[in-house]
């Protein structure tokens, strides 16, 4: 039984950054996608728990690239389950060249939730869902998993936007890698200049935000490469602390 899947990609011109590397929209997208193709080949896809009024929500996801691929570079992102326990399965992902050259790993972690209730759901328990075939706990991802991310003090405030159409999904919240696409807009285009780039991303999803969601966003410098953002929503200052959406932590080099 075929527990890894293998989806391929080519980096579009219209995929890149500025200096002609994989955007990280992009890649964030591209995995979201590889763990969807994955699920609904085993029958546990968005669509199929949609219809039992369920739906997957990503809980964290780590990522960690050795290099940006260039423009027009053929990839392979390849999925597997790793655990399931409770309330949330463990999938993890690699983004190979089609000559087998490593560019990065990834790790996540989701939960299934009731599409009306909001509320977790068993894994173990499932109805009609026979998870333990599909595990693959043995295929490696050498990368190491999340740390915890520390709260933010207000002033590490850096300023608030509001979400709109574009931010918004089909779980009718904002998307996940939308927050990506904010917390890399905090840094300046010197950041990604002279082979500059992100090389490791830790995230923590804590509360859904929705359109029309005022989000501010925090960051503080931890060392030359290393910085913490925090992105809350319904923040009004220190009076109104407001309720945290995301944790990260986002590693340069």
């Amino acid at each position: 039984m075929r527990k890894i899947d293998v989806t391929p990609i080519v980096v579009d011109p219209f995929n890149t950054d500025f200096q002609q590397r994989w955007n990280w929209t992009t890649l964030g997208k591209s995995l979201l996608n590889a763990a969807e193709n994955h699920a609904k080949a085993r029958g546990f896809g968005m669509m199929e728990l949609n219809g039992n009024h369920y739906t997957w929500v990503l809980a964290r996801l780590t990522i960690e690239m050795v290099n940006m691929p260039m423009v027009y570079t053929k990839l392979n992102v390849s999925t597997w389950i790793e655990s399931i326990y409770s309330l949330f399965t463990n999938r993890n992902f690699s983004i190979t060249a089609a000559d087998g050259t490593v560019y990065g790993y990834a790790r996540s972690v989701w939960a299934m939730i009731d599409y009306e209730t909001r509320q977790p759901a068993q894994l173990e328990q499932m109805e009609g869902q026979a998870f333990e075939p599909y595990l693959f706990p043995e295929q490696p991802c050498p990368i190491e998993k999340a740390g915890r991310v520390r709260p933010l003090s207000d002033d590490n405030y850096v300023c608030s936007l509001d979400t709109r159409y574009s931010d918004i999904d089909m779980n009718s919240h904002v998307n996940s890698i939308k927050y990506v696409e904010h917390m890399m807009d905090l840094f300046p285009m010197e950041a990604y200049q002279n082979g500059r780039n992100l090389r490791r991303l830790e995230i923590a999803y804590m509360a859904e935000s929705y359109y029309g969601d005022r989000l501010s966003l925090f960051r503080r410098q931890v060392d030359e490469d290393t910085f913490e953002v925090e992105i809350r929503k319904d923040y009004e200052g220190p009076d109104t602390k407001g309720k945290t959406c995301v944790r990260a932590l986002l590693k340069f080099g």
